[in-house]
């Protein structure tokens, strides 16, 4: 790559005030990178066309294509036209471009040789660089021509366009993105006998370009976008048109935050003192947190309530006002309003009165009349950032904070009777949501899990979701960071994907949620680049190749999470999978969803050991050993749970489902009431039974309980056992395949 002649060409175009360099530079710029195009000459009018002109150019056609800064794409208004070589035919074309388009600041006429190529799928490609604001420059290919959008619908996501980022890629992420596109396949595989039309390695190589081109200028370029490459006669990847738009200066000054200090994330993760305001008598919420600290174990000693005209509320000490504080805390938790928290905050700044803030008020930033305390607030915390101290790190705000294991805390101002504190050892997890309410609501939904942290950050005024990922990716103690987010921090998605990638590397797993989904197409319909790889569509191929697990729905995101921290990170062997079910259609279901999965048949041994078990219950002349296996809802509780056993002791398998339509009046499914005699609190029930099997030879499995809301406390009485419970066959085999597919070594994953 010749830097020093793009460098040239973007300051140039700069410099003339443009936004936009004109096809003769775009041009130059590919030149630049020896990217290949066709060869051309430029005139400023229909009388500089000369035959002279005109020879070196191969071929007895020409593309005449108009200039402009003003016109981005020239197609859609007729500023391409193909034409004899010829002086009068050509002059004849630009006088008519001159004419139709005269106004629209155009300043000559690019005359390019016409590349006789193939039209159609496997022959156009659109490789782009463009600027995200989450993850910087992204390169982009996909399909090219002028059905580069329509193609890009009808293709599976996934196999539509390849996203790759110059800070992530590496020679194994790119060759495989390019695998999965559907239009580098048509052009790199043989079909039906006929020749590859290229090499993927040919197209590895302009993508290589493009990232070079990424890395080192893609803070300045707002998009570079070839549409379409073609595949040329002699078997090269010629560029027919560049379109090259620039960042502008006042963009890239605020492109990235500045960087927080995110050791000082241990004094709010784990603090040992705490100071509270916006506490009232009754029970506010800020009161209500105090009581959280309180009854999580938190030394009554190490909190300071700032409150006026008290000594001590709840054994708490209580001080008049933050420059009262005896010493410098740890957390600061301010409860107060937007107008408040703004001047308290720039207090403990100015004081250097906390390491760590929980910001629980919006509207900080957002209410009218508040720029000068914004503004000063920021300076302050800029200035703090500068000095040896560093300045506190700031969460929220709009949030509704943080619930720490190892903190002894929780900030979350919900009352227990709404929401039960789960109880029990911490499980292997951290939940981190930009909204609390997310957050909450999952708590409610996950109620078995007693997550290490459950981390709700709002507005990411100060500390973003890269943040807490790339702080807590080496604790040891936590298996699965569940992440819901509505809108990275400029480029703050970058950091986060290294976190992630670290996390996955380690055997460990990121479940991801991304809201906001709407396409980027609307923010920027003109580029055919962002209408074919809009922001979700960068988040999840970006996020994909790091490993994280995306989920489609929040549906997925908490069985996801459930199943991930049930099932633990041990690595699994392959996809052999047994499976028992007492319903045919069940069999069938699971059958019918098997993805990756192999049904084997079961060991003669442990056939010999079915039959046994079907003739004590009598069972044998209705059920047959299949895989899956179906029981019939006449087996009882001991033949159920005895099959069970035996399928996960047989070492054929790598991994098993346990299905249960459970109305069946042979099995104890319910809880213990009136009108039954049944309780599968019983310690020889199937129930019972079955949750006793847990990590059974080391091997993941999971149960399906599909029925109604008669039997949620089957269900849930197995997923507090640690066993993942679904209540549908289908869903849970899709589920279950991406699992097993971030388990076992060499595959990757895609949910």
């Amino acid at each position: 790559m010749n830097t020093a002649r793009i460098t040239e060409l973007v300051e140039t175009a700069r410099r003339h005030g443009r936004g936009v360099l004109v096809d003769t530079e775009g041009l130059q710029l590919l030149a630049a990178l020896g990217l290949p195009a066709p060869a051309h000459v430029f005139v400023g009018s229909a009388a500089e066309v000369t035959a002279a002109a005109l020879e070196p150019l191969a071929g007895d056609r020409v593309v005449v294509k108009v200039v402009s800064p003003q016109i981005l794409h020239k197609s859609d208004i007729g500023g391409v036209v193909i034409a004899d070589k010829t002086r009068q035919q050509v002059a004849s074309a630009i006088g008519d471009l001159h004419v139709r388009l005269a106004g629209r600041g155009v300043i000559g006429y690019t005359i390019s040789e016409f590349v006789p190529h193939a039209t159609g799928l496997g022959n156009e490609f659109l490789v782009g660089l463009r600027w995200t604001d989450d993850a910087g420059p992204v390169v982009t290919v996909g399909a090219g021509g002028i059905y580069t959008e329509f193609l890009a619908d009808q293709f599976k996501a996934g196999r539509d366009v390849a996203v790759l980022s110059p800070d992530l890629a590496t020679p194994d992420t790119v060759r495989h993105a390019l695998e999965q596109v559907a239009v580098v396949q048509l052009a790199t595989r043989s079909m039906r006998g006929q020749p590859a039309r290229i090499g993927l390695d040919a197209i590895i190589g302009v993508v290589q370009k493009f990232l070079e081109l990424a890395r080192t200028f893609g803070d300045q370029i707002a998009e570079c976008e070839v549409n379409p490459f073609v595949l040329a006669a002699d078997g090269r990847l010629v560029a027919l048109d560049v379109l090259v738009t620039l960042r502008d200066a006042r963009s890239r000054a605020g492109t990235a935050a500045p960087a927080r200090p995110l050791a000082k994330l241990k004094s709010l993760l784990e603090p040992r003192s705490a100071a509270i305001m916006g506490v009232s008598e009754r029970l506010n919420p800020g009161h209500i947190i105090v009581n959280n600290l309180i009854r999580e174990g938190f030394d009554r000693d190490r909190i300071f309530i700032i409150k006026p005209g008290s000594d001590r509320l709840e054994g708490c000490r209580c001080v008049a006002d933050i420059g009262s504080l005896p010493e410098r805390v740890d957390m600061f938790v301010m409860c107060i309003d937007a107008a408040q928290a703004s001047l308290a905050l720039v207090e403990i700044i100015e004081r250097q009165a906390a390491e760590s803030v929980v910001l629980i008020p919006g509207g900080l930033e957002e209410k009218a009349g508040s720029e000068a305390i914004v503004r000063r607030m920021r300076d302050a915390l800029a200035d703090a950032r500068q000095s040896p101290w560093g300045g506190p790190v700031i969460n929220g705000g709009n949030c509704l904070g943080i619930r720490s294991m190892p903190g002894r805390y929780d900030t979350t101002f919900i009352p227990e009777y709404k929401l039960p504190v789960p109880t029990g050892a911490p499980s292997r997890l951290a939940i981190i949501s930009q909204s609390g309410a997310f957050a909450v609501a999952r708590a409610s939904k996950l109620a078995t899990l007693n997550p290490k942290y459950a981390i709700t950050l709002g507005n990411q005024m100060d500390v973003t979701v890269g943040d807490y990922l790339t702080y807590l990716k080496d604790d040891s103690d936590i298996d699965v960071f569940a992440v819901y987010v509505e809108g990275f921090r400029p480029l703050d998605m970058l950091p986060f994907l290294k976190a992630a990638r670290t996390i996955v590397n380690s055997g460990r797993t990121v479940v991801l949620y991304r809201a906001g989904r709407t396409p980027a197409g609307a923010k920027a319909s003109a580029s055919h680049t962002a209408s074919i790889a809009g922001d979700y569509a960068v988040t999840l191929a970006l996020a994909q190749q790091a490993g994280v697990i995306v989920a489609d729905s929040l549906e997925d995101f908490d069985d996801l999470t459930q199943m991930f921290t049930l099932l633990g990170a041990a690595p699994i062997k392959g996809w052999n999978l047994a499976a028992v079910s007492n319903a045919g259609f069940e069999c069938v279901a699971i059958a019918d969803n098997l993805g990756s999965f192999q049904l084997p048949r079961y060991s003669p041994a442990t056939e010999r050991a079915f039959g046994e078990i079907f003739a004590k219950s009598r069972i044998d002349q209705v059920v047959d050993v299949h895989n899956p296996i179906d029981l019939t809802p006449m087996t009882g509780d001991a033949a159920y749970a005895e099959i069970v056993e035996a399928a996960l002791d047989d070492d054929r398998f790598d991994a098993a489902v346990v299905g249960c339509v459970p109305m069946t009046g042979a099995l104890n499914s319910l809880p213990g009431g009136d009108g039954h005699s049944e309780d599968f609190h019983r310690p020889d029930s199937f129930v019972s039974r079955l949750a006793g099997m847990r990590g059974r030879n080391g091997k993941p499995w999971i149960a399906v309980v599909d029925a109604g809301a008669l039997y949620d406390a089957m269900a849930r009485h197995l997923v507090a056992a640690g066993i993942p419970t679904f209540r549908s066959a289908g869903r849970a085999m899709r589920l279950f395949n991406v699992y097993c597919a971030s388990r076992i070594p060499g595959v990757r994953t895609r949910d």
